[in-house]
């Protein structure tokens, strides 16, 4: 059947959504024995389905997408389920069991091919994300509708922020679903063997949400240049900054992170005058290690970070000198005014959204109007022209990828020595194909900081490209292991995708770049090398149905088109090209 056939249909549904908690690591320590596990939980699961009048939609490696006529049924299943995997797995060692997340919610889906779509997915899928291990969550509908009807004990967990939904979603998890542990915290990350630190987000004491670029920008810096000493593990921004707007113990972050310290502070700004306060705590107990107050004018905040860093890493390893932490200062700008912009900007290198991309664009390039001579709004400006290629939105294919290597080229001449710079720089240029620019860039970069995972990304991407698939793969399951909770943690997992599928492993490669998908519903791009994975796999149903999802967001794509803004080697391009003109694709 052509895409375009498929039959789109509206309805009201009980949607089931789960998948295995920690799947990512139970793969990579014993990826035979999980698949083995996982198919006979699926037996269970996919048959007590069936018993409480459910019908499966959409499966993806770990994932199971069902709805129900009934929201009394549905939670029912959900329930049952989590007994009997509890019973299955009763004597399985606690580090190698298969705990479901199941989330449960009533309400609009789309149906197209057989399969589920629209928020009302989306909402179950974040509820399940948010369940425990072995655990139940529903939302506040299903839990109306079900109210007095099943004999269930219910914890209210109030209203939760969710990626990708504009408004919270309020929970309800189900007490006692049958694991004997599932009420536990889940299992902190190791402490690495160094000192090991996140900084958390400033609080921004203003009242005034324009001046919270200030206080990430500190956090920001203050990362940037811990990340610098090799004596230090330090978590990247991007996860310190899920905890953002969040209420948190410090030592539930040093379970969630791994880390041993954390940073915390406030910045309070009247007119010209700063306030900052941070602190520093040992997370694994709570207990207050050092702080101090910087009171000075906005254009002190340069000597505001410097000094912040020094109290830190005096605190933790006095051994570190004076001048090592000269060392790991940031070439300044000469103007404030840029600065305010390009910390503005910074989102845009983490963001998959067009319009973040884009406004970060915008202020780089009035950045770089303030100052021609700052290094870093040019590597975030090429990264944003970058970005339009990698996420087939370019317009003008040679002028953004001029672009992109031209801010490039003077982003990594202005300034050799900041990773940031480096490893944006070197990204565009992997985008662009010119692999060896981007080779010694990026390597100076982790040489500089080796706790960078962006860098660890940018290079895991750069070895999938140059067709390193085993480098990429170790080097993306580093970045995770630097930011557990990162946003652009989709990305990553859709680079290990590709990394197996030139290794030819296409059905690994289709499960991992399903589970970034699941990550980031709406990175429609990544159903490019997902459709080739399904070809090459045999999986001709499931291909069909990836290539109608990509088409649907981009109906103007050709075979040509698909192949001038794919970065890598030819021999998997010769692989896409085969996959999407067996699917009818033209050739443009």
């Amino acid at each position: 059947m052509a895409p375009q056939e498929h039959k789109v249909e509206r309805r009201l549904a009980a949607i089931f959504a789960a998948d295995v908690a920690g799947y990512s690591r139970l793969m990579s320590q014993d990826e035979v024995g999980t698949l083995r596990i996982l198919t006979a939980h699926r037996q269970i699961m996919d048959r007590l389905i069936a018993e409480h009048g459910g019908r499966i939609a959409n499966t993806a490696g770990d994932s199971i997408l069902a709805e129900f006529p009934s929201v009394v049924d549905g939670v029912q299943c959900a329930v049952t389920i989590q007994q009997k995997l509890g019973e299955v797995a009763a004597d399985t060692p606690e580090e190698d069991r298969l705990r479901f997340r199941i989330g449960v919610h009533v309400g609009d889906v789309i149906v197209r091919g057989g399969d589920l779509f629209g928020d009302g997915v989306n909402i179950a899928a974040r509820l399940q994300s948010l369940a425990e291990p072995g655990g139940v969550w529903l939302s506040g509908r299903a839990h109306e509708e079900i109210e007095g009807k099943l004999p269930l004990t219910f914890e209210d967990c109030g209203e939760r922020e969710v990626k990708n939904l504009a408004r919270p979603i309020h929970g309800y998890a189900v007490v006692g679903t049958g694991f004997p542990a599932n009420r536990e915290q889940p299992r902190a990350l190791p402490l690495p063997n160094k000192p090991s630190i996140a900084v958390l987000p400033f609080t921004n004491m203003t009242g005034d949400p324009e001046q919270d670029h200030i206080a990430d920008g500190l956090v920001e810096e203050i990362t940037a240049a811990l990340s610098r000493f090799r004596s230090f593990f330090v978590i990247s921004r991007s996860s310190s900054f899920s905890y953002k707007h969040r209420a948190f113990d410090v030592r539930q972050v040093s379970r969630e992170l791994g880390v041993r310290y954390v940073v915390e502070g406030s910045v309070r700004k009247s007119g010209s005058r700063l306030r900052i306060m941070a602190q520093l705590i040992d997370a694994t107990t709570g207990n207050h290690v050092c702080g101090e107050r910087y009171d000075g004018d906005g254009s002190d905040i340069f000597d505001v970070q410097d000094r912040v860093t020094e109290a830190v890493v005096g605190a933790i390893e006095p051994s570190i000198t004076v001048n090592e932490i000269d060392l790991a200062r940031r070439k300044r700008p000469e103007s404030l005014g840029a600065y305010d912009c390009v910390m503005r900007a910074l989102p845009a290198i983490w963001s998959h959204d067009t319009e973040t991309i884009e406004e970060g664009l915008r202020l780089a390039e009035r950045a770089i109007a303030l100052d021609p001579r700052y290094a870093l709004p040019k590597a975030v400006a090429a990264w944003c022209y970058a970005h339009r290629l990698s996420y087939l939105r370019t317009t003008n294919l040679s002028e953004d990828r001029n672009k992109a290597t031209a801010l490039a080229r003077d982003a990594a001449r202005l300034d050799s020595n900041d990773p940031l710079v480096l490893t944006c720089a070197g990204a565009a240029y992997s985008i662009v194909r010119d692999f060896s620019l981007a080779h010694t860039l990026i390597g100076k970069a982790l040489m500089l900081d080796p706790n960078s995972a962006l860098a660890w990304q940018r290079s895991g991407w750069l070895n999938v490209y140059t067709r390193q698939p085993d480098t990429a793969i170790e080097q993306f399951h580093r970045a995770l292991r630097l930011s557990p909770v990162d946003p652009l943690t989709f990305n990553v997992l859709i680079g290990i995708g590709r990394a197996y599928f030139d290794k030819a492993e296409y059905d690994s490669a289709a499960a991992w770049i399903e589970k970034g998908l699941r990550e980031k519903p709406d990175a429609i791009w990544a159903n490019r090398p997902l459709t080739a994975a399904y070809f090459h796999a045999g999986r001709m149903d499931d291909a069909r149905l990836a290539f109608a999802a990509f088409l649907e967001r981009f109906p103007e794509m050709t075979v040509s088109k698909i192949l001038e803004r794919t970065p890598g080697s030819d021999a998997t391009k010769r692989k896409l090209a085969e996959a999407f003109r067996s699917l009818g694709l033209p050739e443009g």
